[in-house]
């Protein structure tokens, strides 16, 4: 295997130490992924440079010109603290000749847009909830074509943000307030679309043009009470008291048998080329008691810290953490960016 020259391209102030000796889990858990791919990649052999970014490029184009790596690791989620803007970094490293890791930009706009998928998911006949975007400024009113309940959240945020169990809402007075709560929280548009009651399902998907699907993973409510709605909130993603206090889990999906494994990968597969994905990808679902499934939304270059769902599903499918992280970086140096044509 070939030892490369790696830059890691992290936010500003998650560079991570060499070591997490001497940190407690409070400190360390922001940085986690960044430190578990840098060692990772360090144990691997290859040669890691960790670079924070906030709002200036002028540091990568620096550390491209004095570390001269041959590919870049992108770890970045946002610019400028706005999450659509990571496209525009992929975008400067194409245009600086650049490989990197992850997704292309024409795939990373299209998936963050959650109003754009759905139409390009529409078009293509994939399955989605009905939806309805409710813009900042306007007067909210509903579609006929949309009954009640219905999941109201950002139509750009991700990892939950804005999301509870007020989200869920049963009347138009509700939905007036819960957009207006978006507006105000989130900056963005609103994205309003059926709620799917089912389980809620997520697969990880690999690959440039040859994909490969990991078996599906499932969130575990655990005790939640029977009158909440069993969607991921920001409390049930993010808050391990609020996670243990109701054991709430994620793990292999149960009792869905090789059909629908097949059925699930074959959907997947489909949403990540209509969005013209590489790299690697996670596709959120929800699956109803009648054996329907449903795509909320896809997730590009989606968490791959050491023990989460997309490690962990990978590892299920034979594929250790260390040839995940090898095959993500060779993938980045096998994608052919059009520049290279």
């Amino acid at each position: 295997m070939a030892k490369l020259r790696v830059l890691v391209l992290v936010r500003d102030g998650h560079v991570p130490p060499d070591s997490l000796e001497g940190y407690t889990e409070d400190q360390w858990s922001p940085w986690k992924a960044e430190f578990d791919i840098c060692e990772t990649l360090r144990g691997l052999g290859h040669e890691v440079l960790p670079l924070g970014i906030y709002d200036d490029l002028g540091p990568i184009r620096k550390s491209l010109g004095e570390f001269q790596p041959d590919i870049t690791y992108m770890l970045l989620e946002e610019f400028h603290g706005v999450v659509t803007y990571d496209f525009a970094v992929i975008s400067y490293l194409e245009l600086m000749q650049q490989a990197y890791s992850g997704c292309n930009p024409r795939g990373l706009l299209l998936s963050k847009d959650k109003a754009l998928s759905k139409k390009i998911l529409t078009y293509h006949r994939i399955p989605t909830p009905r939806f309805a975007v409710f813009k900042k400024g306007r007067a909210v009113r509903r579609p006929k074509r949309l009954p009640f309940p219905l999941f109201v959240k950002s139509v750009v945020e991700d990892a939950s943000f804005g999301i509870s169990q007020a989200s869920i809402v049963h009347t138009d007075e509700a939905l007036t307030e819960r957009v207006e709560f978006i507006h105000e929280k989130t900056g963005a548009d609103a994205i309003v679309e059926q709620y799917i009651e089912g389980r809620e399902l997520y697969c990880g998907v690999i690959g440039n043009d040859r994909l490969q699907c990991f078996p599906a993973w499932e969130m575990d409510f655990g005790t939640l009470p029977d009158d909440a709605a069993r969607i991921a909130t920001s409390r049930v993603k993010w808050d391990r008291k609020y996670q243990e206090r109701h054991d709430i889990t994620t793990h292999a999906a149960q009792g869905i048998d090789d059909a629908m494994q097949q059925k699930i990968a074959k959907i997947c597969k489909r949403v990540y080329r209509a969005l013209g994905m590489t790299g690697y990808g996670r596709m959120d679902l929800r699956l109803t008691p009648g054996g329907e499934i449903f795509v909320i939304e896809a997730n590009a270059n989606p968490n791959i810290e050491y023990g989460e769902d997309f490690a962990e599903s990978a590892e299920a499918a034979g594929i250790s953490y260390e040839a995940l992280i090898q095959r993500i970086l060779n993938l980045g140096l096998a994608y052919k960016a059009d520049w290279m044509a």
